[in-house]
């Protein structure tokens, strides 16, 4: 369980916060994102050519990638990356127009997407977190939802936090006799279509009415951008409940819900439940899974792998060979930081699949 904290005081933090995500990893100001296709800037400086690589995508992972460039780029200056979150549905499309050197998404390129990327795709897992119900009851410091609660919360079926459904499963809350804001979303998002599937797979009546992607016609609630904005809107909405990866709530202190199983066992979320849940599938050879529903008692129910999106052939061979000691980096050394922003470090069976799948990246 996440720690209560006083909530105005968080949500002051959290502008800053948003904003630090969007700068680059390697600097104070922002830079233009130049195309793939751009020259590599030759300037030599500490005694070798000099790179820059720029990326976009999903939210989610936007803390921990952050982290691993600026600690790669102070062991190694001549390589520079700069990172913008901008949520997984734009990450793909600029990842596909060419105007990036990688992409990063939380649900996994399907074949009519890597169809239309002529260079070709390379899914890349790169770490693997959990999506939390965060809520704002400042009084309210443990909460369980059982799997029909959130399902008819999210779908505008249950409207108030003191309904006798909430409170028969929580009879030592106190909850209050308000209105339930719920907040979801509002741009293309990986998160969202992770979140959605896994909806869609313990409700019928969901999948039927409302299904899963990247965007959704949600039946209630306000939105926001970026797992960000949610994280801010929630810190500033008593009442409010909505969807975050688990490295916001865990560094902005949320409360977050204890949510009910496959196995029926509510379960809080952590890297403990997080990793139990991963450990009941295998990644297949195209290093793409979707875990809608983990199995085991202990399993978190609601995680997933998140891919960085590289290019399968790359025409700059100076960026080509950077990108994969960077990835390298980050699948290797970079994985001790996942943990303490509240991401799963990747079970080396996986990082070894990673590996072989960033050694097929050729240059043209």
């Amino acid at each position: 369980m996440v720690s209560t904290v006083s909530f105005k005081r968080k949500a002051l933090f959290v502008p800053f916060f948003a904003l630090t995500l969007g700068l680059t990893a390697c600097g104070g100001t922002q830079t233009p994102a130049p195309p793939t296709n751009s020259t590599t800037t030759t300037t030599e400086d500490g005694g070798g050519k000099s790179v820059s690589l720029t990326g976009a995508g999903a939210s989610f992972p936007a803390p921990l990638y952050q982290r691993w460039f600026s600690e790669y780029n102070k062991q190694n200056p001549n390589v520079k990356v700069s990172y913008q979150s901008v949520g997984s549905g734009a990450g793909v499309e600029q990842f596909t127009q060419g105007t990036v050197d990688f992409g990063a998404s939380d649900v996994a390129m399907d074949d009519e997407e890597i169809a239309a990327v002529k260079q070709g795709v390379a899914l890349l897992p790169m770490t693997a977190g959990s999506i939390v119900l965060a809520y704002n009851l400042p009084d309210v410091t443990e909460l369980k939802l059982s799997r029909q609660v959130y399902v008819d919360i999210l779908m505008g079926e249950i409207t108030k936090w003191n309904d006798p459904a909430i409170a028969k499963i929580n009879p030592d809350a106190t909850l209050p006799d308000t209105e339930i804001t719920v907040v979801y979303r509002s741009d293309g998002s990986g998160t969202t279509g992770v979140f959605t599937k896994h909806l869609s797979a313990v409700s019928p009546e969901w999948a039927d009415k409302i299904g899963d992607g990247k965007t959704v016609e949600w039946a209630t609630g306000v939105g926001a951008k970026g797992n960000e904005g949610v994280t801010a809107q929630i810190l500033q909405t008593e009442g409010s409940l909505g969807y975050v990866e688990y490295g916001y709530a865990k560094q902005q202190e949320m409360t977050s819900a204890t949510l009910e199983n496959k196995a029926g066992e509510y379960v809080a979320p952590s890297g403990e439940t997080a990793a139990s849940a991963l450990s009941a599938v295998a990644l297949p050879e195209n290093l793409r899974a979707f875990l809608a529903d983990p199995e085991g008692k202990d399993s978190y129910p609601i995680v997933t792998y998140t891919w960085l999106l590289a290019y399968q052939n790359y025409d700059d061979p100076d960026k080509l060979k950077a990108l994969k000691e960077v990835v390298n980096w980050s699948l290797t050394d970079g994985q001790a930081f996942a943990e303490e922003l509240g991401y799963i470090p990747l079970p080396a069976t996986v990082v070894e699949k990673v590996q072989t799948k960033l050694e097929t990246i050729q240059s043209k």
